[in-house]
């Protein structure tokens, strides 16, 4: 047979599906721009301030610390611990909530009496949308100094731990896909399909993965959100302050639902597959229906109560918009899988499953691009997020491998309408039809005949190859005339096979119960269906262009979810951006420009007089280095001893001592000189010429 090239031209049963395509992608615009007025969104909560601030000196030790988060976080009793420059803790125990109706905050008391030095606040929690946070940063009493504490390098949800999770995160996602649209698939485009094997496997396999991936994810929530230890998924004690979490219970729930999917699993490929009464099937189907999507809005769901959606901007919107989206995804690649599987397990998949899946992935296409415009906005919320942070990166990156699969899916829809027009036309030639029972082609559910047809292939196996016109193989077999030599080879082969399996009727009862004859008529038998399965899938040039196009739509979507799992994992562009704000804010050196200043001195002993000159640089908040020369009548003045002192008197700060180090007769430095904010500081540097001869000289000093 000799293929030919799909017809492009435009399909009347298109022009209206478009359009709703674009009122949906225009709605969806508008609703976005409508709502762009709102409160900003946070997921994954971020630190935007703490008191004291990051790298602060402080002239005294304070009562307590003091951390500010964009949301809401659930806490443990080890989730900020201040540690001084010895390594021991610092604080009296558990953190405490002050939030009281403002900005979510959290603190814990210091202990009394703390002596100078540089103090470590290491902190971890869980954020609302159920993802591990971490974070550290230090601050100084009287003067910073040396520490021996290490700041952790690794953030919470790392390390083999957070490996395992994201992969059973991804099979989660898998396995749903599988289950809930293969399901679907059955249900809405091929009813036939729940008799076959292949299909069959495909929904249980996928029910298999998320069951056990689920499991998985419960079992290492302990490690993932608190030690990182693999060891620790089997504390029973950890396991039940899980099950109290909104994502334990989430993963509860989803545990409780898939108990309910296997009895609908079962009856569908069970009772459902044998029933061949019509109008009991179509009860059935009704109720298989209803039952398989309460039990998907409901899977899905578990998601969205505990992921991105449940936190942050108008959770009661986007919480049923993930659901929706979610359902989308498992309805256009869940059915791809099923399809891919069927086209290449089951040739005789009827056009019209193909055609009724077509529709269906162009209508979950639209709710795709609805769902995921608002998700994007209210994740992203801004042109510099999409390109400036990893989340709109990884946006960007799944938005192109959606342009992907749509432009094959777009060859895909040719192929299918070339698939249909070549069964139209096989049918007004032949002058025959399916039968009253085989209307699965045109839409209708399949009657006794139509599994009559699916069974063709099965009773091949125990007769004659035929065909009205071809040539004589081995045994006088009609071998059907074929446009390639290799096929007319492959079934020249399987009619030498045939010929040499007996008929059931001439196997003597002796040979028939012999084991050993039995097992190799059954693999004679499986090798002829192989072989004419096939070449009835090899002879059509249409669905075998199908076949390539859906596989690389396969192949691009397994990618595309790889890429979905890691952004549902990743911190959104918003909350990104406003905690980059906050922390900038915060703890960012605020610069003022280099000081310099030329003081004159007398201390009133002999060669007691001279100049200071004062470089500070850069003159901000944070750290600064401070460059000292002391001149004499005739040239630089070597004194014993220099000291500064930094004080903000309306903040009540200081005074800061600084003590710097001599470089060359005449000239000192000091370096990381530690100012806490900008503001007019007093500066005064006190020189001493002798044991017994010293002055002290005050300039105020503006600073950031």
């Amino acid at each position: 047979m000799t293929a030919t090239a799909p017809h492009f031209g435009p399909s009347p049963t298109r022009r209206p599906l478009t359009a709703a395509a674009l009122l949906a992608v225009l709605i969806s615009l508008l609703f976005g721009m409508v709502l762009a007025g709102a409160s900003p969104a946070s997921a994954h909560a971020a630190l935007t301030g703490s008191d004291p601030q990051d790298g602060a000196v402080v002239a005294t030790a304070p009562e307590e610390v003091a951390l500010t988060f964009s949301e809401q976080i659930a806490v443990s009793d080890d989730s900020i611990r201040v540690l001084d420059p010895s390594g021991e803790r610092a604080d009296t125990g558990a953190p405490r909530e002050l939030t009281d109706g403002g900005p979510v905050r959290y603190g814990v008391a210091l202990h009394s009496g703390l002596p100078d030095g540089t103090y470590t606040v290491a902190w971890q929690a869980v954020s609302a949308d159920s993802h591990p946070v971490s974070g550290a940063f230090t601050f100084s009493i009287g003067a910073p100094s040396d520490t021996t504490v290490a700041l952790p390098s690794d953030k919470a949800g790392g390390g083999l731990v957070g490996t395992l999770y994201g992969i059973a995160r991804y099979a989660a996602y898998a396995g749903f896909i599988l289950l809930a649209g293969g399901s679907a698939f059955v249900l809405a485009c091929w009813r036939r399909g729940a008799g076959e094997r292949p299909l069959q496997r495909l929904v249980v396999r996928g029910w298999i993965t998320l069951t056990a991936a689920t499991l998985v994810m419960l079992l290492l929530r302990t490690p993932y959100t608190g030690s990182g230890k693999l060891a620790d998924a089997f504390d029973l004690d950890g396991l039940q302050a899980v099950l109290d979490t909104k994502p334990g219970a989430a993963l509860v729930s989803r545990l409780l639902l898939l108990g309910a999917s296997a009895l609908f699993v079962a009856v569908l490929f069970g009772a459902y597959a044998k029933r061949e009464d019509e109008k009991e099937k179509q009860d059935l189907t009704f109720g298989l229906t209803v039952g398989g999507a309460v039990l998907a809005i409901g899977i899905a769901g578990t998601w969205a109560l505990a992921e991105h959606a449940s936190t942050g901007l108008q959770p009661g919107i986007a919480m049923p918009v993930d659901v929706a989206h979610l359902l989308a995804v498992a309805a256009w690649l869940g059915g791809l899988a099923a399809l891919l599987v069927a086209l290449y397990r089951t040739p005789h998949i009827t056009a019209g499953a193909v055609r009724r899946f077509s529709r269906v992935a162009f209508g979950s296409v639209v709710v795709l691009a609805a769902t995921g415009l608002y998700q994007s906005w209210r994740q992203v919320g801004s042109w510099s997020a999409l390109t400036g942070t990893w989340y709109g990166q990884l946006l960007l990156i799944k938005v192109g491998l959606v342009a992907a699969i749509l432009a094959v899916a777009w060859f895909s829809r040719r192929w299918t309408g070339r698939l249909v027009d070549g069964a139209e036309r096989s049918a007004s030639v032949s002058g025959e039809g399916e039968g009253p029972g085989g209307s699965e082609a045109s839409g209708g559910p399949a009657g006794p005949a139509g599994r009559d047809e699916g069974a063709s292939v099965e009773t091949a196996v125990d007769a004659p190859v035929d065909a009205s016109v071809g040539t004589r193989g081995t045994g006088g077999t009609d071998i059907p005339a074929l446009a390639g030599t290799a096929e007319a080879t492959e079934v020249t082969e399987a009619a030498e096979v045939a010929a040499e399996v007996p008929r059931a009727t001439e196997v003597p009862a002796a040979a028939a119960s012999a084991p050993e004859r039995a097992a190799q008529l059954a693999r004679q038998r499986a090798a002829l269906t192989a072989t004419r399965n096939k070449r009835v899938r090899d002879a059509d040039a249409e669905r075998s262009g199908l076949r390539r196009s859906v596989l690389i739509e396969a192949g691009i979507a397994v990618v595309l979810l790889a890429v979905t799992t890691v952004l549902t994992n990743t911190e959104p562009g918003r909350t990104e951006e406003e905690a980059a704000r906050g922390n900038t804010a915060a703890t960012a050196p605020v610069a003022g420009g280099q000081v310099n200043l030329s003081l004159p001195f007398d201390t009133g002993g002999q060669n007691g007089k001279g100049t200071v000159r004062l470089d500070l640089s850069p003159a901000g908040s944070g750290a600064n280095d401070v460059h000292l020369w002391i001149d004499g009548p005739d040239g630089p003045m070597d004194v014993p001893e220099v000291k500064l002192a930094f004080t903000l008197e309306s903040k009540d700060i200081g005074p800061l001592p600084v003590v710097p180090d001599r470089l060359a007769p005449g000239h000192w430095t000091a370096s990381d000189v530690q100012i806490p904010m900008a503001g007019d500081w007093k500066l005064a540097v006190t020189v001493r010429t002798s044991d017994i001869d010293q002055t002290t000289i005050d300039e105020n000093v503006k600073i950031g």
